[in-house]
């Protein structure tokens, strides 16, 4: 990926960015363009809401990847991607369906939020068995999806808090709570139940789990720290991204992901946040203020233009 200045980047690495995170050069493939078509009103969340902010914010790219280091130490929850999904073969399949799920449900009419959590229940009904101790797992237990919903919006919560943009002036001091309590009606819609309202029971819930979990393997630490098939410019932009990320993992979750996690900051610990929160910055001006999908969202309302891939 060419350097991120303020002259913007060229065409063609966005199209590769918008690539690697949605499977399509335009950033529309066909769920995106959903968004946009299906439904006529609000979805699940809040036009311009904290939902819409937080999952609007180019920190979700740290996000998702402590997200990942945090999930994988539910031993369960782990052989559950390893032995149903090609995530080391062709891992960037495997953003662009987390991506879907994400921002369907974040940005879609109620109508289509509901289409694609039903979707993916379904692809949940067939990954399940045994691991290699005996021990069931099933995507669809209640309590996995407690526990992948909890890492994903604790990692999601960190990453907005230390190198997105502040959310303070527009929502107030609260609102980590409020978007802890709002994004659980994406996990309800799943299966999961008894989930945090606020950043204090998430802290909590997430904690209750140590003694199930387990030390995340070390071949999956070294493929989250340097996925295959990245160019060498991609490389040094997802290595900014991969650090902050371990600065952010939970206390609970990061000695077991052998990685700082949020203990106190030192000087090399603020400086590679700022590092990777230019580094976002720099992105953001490169791509536009609003993501395809939020742009599809916001046509679909009534609130902004149609894209350019709109017929």
């Amino acid at each position: 990926m060419p350097s991120l200045s303020l002259t913007g980047l060229p065409e063609l690495a966005r199209e590769r960015f918008r690539a690697r995170v949605s499977g399509d050069p335009t950033g529309a493939p066909d769920w995106v363009r959903e968004i946009a078509a299906v439904g006529d009103g609000p979805g699940w969340f809040e036009p311009d809401g904290v939902v819409w902010r937080v999952h609007g914010d180019l920190s979700t790219l740290v996000g998702g990847v402590g997200a990942l280091l945090g999930q994988a130490a539910h031993p369960l929850a782990l052989v559950g991607v390893q032995r149903h999904s090609d995530y080391l073969s062709d891992p960037w399949k495997r953003l662009a369906g987390t991506a879907r799920w994400l921002v369907v449900t974040t940005f879609g009419s109620a109508e289509l939020a509901e289409r694609e959590s039903a979707r993916v229940r379904g692809l949940h009904t067939v990954v399940q068995g045994t691991d290699g101790r005996g021990r069931a797992y099933a995507a669809s237990d209640p309590e996995l999806l407690r526990w992948v919903h909890l890492a994903f919006t604790d990692a999601f919560l960190a990453a907005q808090l230390a190198v997105g943009r502040d959310l303070t002036g527009r929502f107030g001091r609260r609102w980590p709570d409020s978007y802890v309590g709002q994004w659980s009606r994406s996990a309800q819609a799943l299966g999961a139940a008894d989930l945090p309202s606020n950043e204090a029971e998430l802290a909590e819930a997430i904690a209750a789990y140590a003694p199930v979990l387990e030390p995340v393997p070390a071949e999956l630490r070294a493929f989250l720290s340097a996925p295959p098939g990245l160019s060498p410019p991609e490389r040094v932009f997802y290595a900014g991204l991969a650090a902050a990320a371990e600065l952010l993992v939970s206390p609970t979750l990061a000695p077991l992901a052998a990685v700082p996690g949020r203990r106190r900051r030192g000087a090399r610990e603020r400086a590679q946040l700022a590092l990777t929160t230019a580094q976002l910055r720099g992105l953001q001006l490169a791509l536009g203020p609003y993501s395809p999908s939020e742009q599809a969202a916001r046509f679909r309302l009534g609130t902004g233009a149609a894209p350019a891939w709109v017929a």
